[in-house]
């Protein structure tokens, strides 16, 4: 499948020299943009970025340079949003974006020599820009192409499975304090927020509370995020998806299976899929949240997982802008990278399989060998003989969590390989004969475990990974849930892993991986069930989970299985 054919790369325009101009929203706050124009004659559309981190960035972590899109006929408008760069205002996270938003999306219609027509594109927090503006609904604005986003801030973005994302949150934190001191031009403040950033202050797993952002950037949204640890109306208030109904325009929708947004991105492409007059097409490749490349933590999955995004961004610009018929909606409109098998491969939809339940089973010492515990798919029996169990216990110590890897909710995210996490003896592990012919996967992972603890709160963690036949071994997906005063009547647990698409090969082995912590990717479960303003390190208890694995009360992970065509 090349996501690039059907356009034409001959002939790019030459490029005037880049503009510096400004506009005011309604409210008359002045905000800056660079702006690039082509070098010829004639009207062009407008693709518009909006972004926190100085204009002058924009986005090139992952985009071509937006001379590059210029060249190809239109003029590019890189905007500083408000409290930013050099936009003047004070930043209050996402709070702005509706109406700045809308100013801004009608201001870039009228600069000269726009045709009037207008996109926008933009991954992470210039992805979130684009989805505040549609909610305005300009009639400028035709089409977005939103990367990498959180539909729902709090599922999608600052918790999952209730859990506070530590690691990125902070670092998110700290980043956006740090441009904040730079324009206030406090370099002390700054060179303490750089040295963090680069060493983050992680030294209590359990409160992630910041003592360095309490004393340099106490208006941090940072603060707000944990003071709302649940679902409430702050969340409410700021979440695109509970103000997304009226909004309809043609989307490209562009995630990575190891970032840590995938789940925001799936969750708004599917509502728009769901209801949509216009064409909602899906690329999903290997990569994090960045970059987007071929070389993925420590895997290469070759020149095929090279970012195809700038070729087909202005595909899909030519198609919904200039009305060009670029072949697009000829083509198949969901594109998932198949990692193993190194090749995208093409649906009419994001695949919705009946999933293949594969039942753990062992003989009690899962967490002491990786022989103990089995993995067996719904056509083989669950257990016999010695497997025939109970199941297994995992003592956590908050005194040594098991340590994130990889994966796609720290950094650096991406697959590296965790065979000596699997040694730990606060791992419990349940692994597949060498498989007799290739597996392939393509939709939503879920796992059901029947798990309880002595506390009451606790976390479980759950992995799926390739077993190579060298021993390395590499994961897939992972999913993650915190359970708070756990009662007798409490379903088995279900958890959620990240969707994905893989090839795991003949030969290789497929893993579960159980733990009752990821840190510091989300904070350690005290145990109390107080939460997490509410725990302190000291008072943090060991906790026993026994994960049930009797066929009786049955622990599985259902996984979305296909054909090698489809």
């Amino acid at each position: 499948m090349e996501l690039i054919a059907g356009n034409e790369w001959n002939g790019m325009l030459a490029i005037c020299p880049k503009q510096s101009v400004s506009m005011l929203t309604r409210d008359g706050v002045r905000l800056d943009a660079d702006v690039y124009y082509p070098d010829a004659p004639g009207d062009f559309p407008v693709l518009l970025m909006r972004l926190p981190y100085g204009r002058a960035i924009a986005s090139t972590v992952v985009y071509a340079h937006p001379a590059w899109y210029a060249a190809h006929g239109y003029i590019v408008v890189i905007q500083d949003v408000r409290g930013r760069g050099t936009s003047a205002g004070e930043f209050d996270l996402f709070a702005h974006e509706i109406d700045d938003g809308f100013d801004s999306v009608n201001w870039a219609a009228a600069l000269p020599r726009s045709t009037g027509q207008v996109g926008m594109y933009g991954f992470s927090y210039q992805g979130m820009t684009q989805l505040y503006a549609a909610i305005a609904q300009p009639p400028a604005l035709k089409t977005i192409c939103p990367s990498m986003v959180g539909y729902d801030l709090y599922h999608d973005w600052a918790y999952e499975g209730g859990a506070f994302c530590y690691q990125l949150n902070l670092g998110w934190a700290i980043q956006l304090a740090a441009e904040t001191a730079r324009r206030r031009g406090d370099a002390e403040a700054y060179q303490r927020l750089y040295s963090a950033g680069r060493n983050l202050p992680l030294a209590d797993p359990v409160c992630p509370q910041s003592e360095l952002l309490e004393q340099l950037a106490p208006d941090s949204f940072y603060h707000d995020w944990l003071r709302h640890p649940t679902p409430d109306d702050y969340w409410a208030t700021l979440s695109p998806c509970r103000l997304m109904a009226a909004v309809d325009l043609p989307m490209l929708h562009i995630g990575g299976w190891f970032d840590t947004y995938l789940r925001g991105t799936l969750r708004l492409y599917h509502d728009l899929a769901g209801r949509s007059r216009y064409p909602q097409h899906l690329v999903v490749g290997p990569w994090g949240h960045l970059p987007w490349g071929r070389k993925v933590g420590a895997i290469d999955y070759g020149p095929a997982a090279d970012s195809p995004i700038d070729q087909l961004q202005v595909r899909w610009f030519d198609q919904f802008l200039k009305g060009k018929e670029t072949g697009l909606l000829e083509q198949l409109p969901v594109q998932l990278f198949e990692m193993g098998g190194d090749r995208w491969r093409g649906f009419e939809r994001f695949p919705e399989r009946s999933p293949q339940p594969y039942w753990l089973s062992s003989t009690g010492l899962a967490c002491m060998g990786l022989d103990q515990g089995r993995l067996y798919p719904a056509d083989v029996p669950t257990a016999d003989g010695d497997l025939n169990t109970p199941g297994d216990r995992l003592v956590h110590d908050p005194w040594r969590p098991v340590p994130a890897l990889g994966g796609h909710a720290t950094a650096p995210a991406g697959p590296w390989d965790r065979s000596a996490l699997d040694s730990r003896s606060d791992v419990a592990t349940y692994t597949t004969a060498p498989l007799a012919a290739d597996l392939h996967l393509a939709g939503a992972v879920r796992a059901t475990i029947n798990g309880v603890a002595d506390a009451p709160s606790f976390d479980i963690s759950v992995i799926l990974s390739e077993v190579r036949p060298d021993g390395q071994v590499f994961p897939i997906t992972q999913g993650y849930l915190r359970v708070i005063e756990p009662t007798e009547a409490t379903p088995p647990l279900a958890i959620a892993l990240q969707p994905t698409c893989a090839r795991i090969p003949q030969g290789s082995a497929l893993r579960v991986s159980l733990s009752a912590s990821c840190a510091p990717a989300y904070t350690v479960n005290a145990g109390s069930g107080r939460g997490i303003m509410g725990d302190r390190l000291i008072d943090a208890q060991i906790i026993t989970l026994t994960v049930s694995t009797d066929p009786a009360h049955p622990s599985c992970i259902l996984l979305p299985v296909l054909s090698a065509d489809g």
